[in-house]
């Protein structure tokens, strides 16, 4: 059973966790602090994450020990053991006793064990139908997780789900914002060329961005570039 200090230490680390994730934050220092709270709070000797680039491999990007990181890249090389099996499913694979496994993950049961780790937790970093990655607990010795600590487990998963799709969504946010004041600091450009091809043609606006757009076609550039070029008085177009 989890003890009233360490259910509030838990609570505690969950409104830091939730606090962090409202201000700027690293998501690698956010999941560096979960492996480390796991290691710390749970019945665990170590813990590690693994998330999925874009084109489905996993890999490691938290870890509290080098033994632990050893073992998951064993995993990785190998493509087999519970952490791949919970990526692949999308469910919790409990390992209570790895040396008597019949899972038939042999390279990996011999890693394990040669690094000291008799038992070995993988839960899914899922949102709905889609997995990111893993978070694994290790024990260093045979026996059941407790439910306690596997509900506080899948909790530290959900988070870490959150915080990395989170910072991922304000990435992109801030590269579209990024493309859109891109477009409208070119759009100002492309009227001031229009002004300046206008007065020296001496003609009405609308021909000179007819003007403005011909050349670029027929050069292969682009609009914004045609005009950029016009305003610093670098090229000249004329009818």
């Amino acid at each position: 059973m989890i003890d009233v200090t360490r259910e509030r230490r838990l609570l505690e680390t969950f409104a830091a966790l939730a606090d962090t994730l409202v201000d700027d934050y690293d998501v690698v220092d956010l999941l560096q602090m979960l492996v480390d709270t796991c290691a710390e709070l749970l019945d665990t000797t170590a813990a590690a994450i693994l998330l999925a680039d874009q084109f489905g491999d996993l890999d490691v990007v938290a870890s509290t020990s080098e033994a632990s990181r050893l073992v998951e890249v064993i995993q990785l090389g190998v493509e087999e053991g519970p952490c791949i099996e919970s990526f692949r499913t999308g469910r919790v694979v409990e390992v209570p006793d790895i040396a008597a496994s019949t899972e038939g993950w042999v390279r990996f049961k011999e890693s394990a064990l040669e690094q000291g780790f008799g038992a070995i937790f993988a839960v899914p970093l899922r949102l709905r139908e889609t997995t990111i990655g893993t978070l694994n607990l290790l024990r260093d010795a045979p026996g059941e997780l407790e439910e306690e600590d596997l509900i506080a487990a899948q909790a530290f998963a959900d988070v870490a789900t959150i915080g990395i799709l989170h910072e991922r969504a304000l990435r992109e946010t801030a590269v579209l914002a990024e493309q859109l004041q891109g477009a409208l600091n070119s759009r100002i450009v492309i009227e001031q060329a229009k002004g300046v091809v206008a007065h020296t043609n001496g003609v009405p606006i609308d021909e000179a961005f007819v003007l403005i757009r011909s050349y670029a076609r027929s050069h292969q550039i682009g609009i914004s570039e045609v005009a950029a070029r016009i305003v610093n008085r670098s090229l000249q177009i004329e009818r």
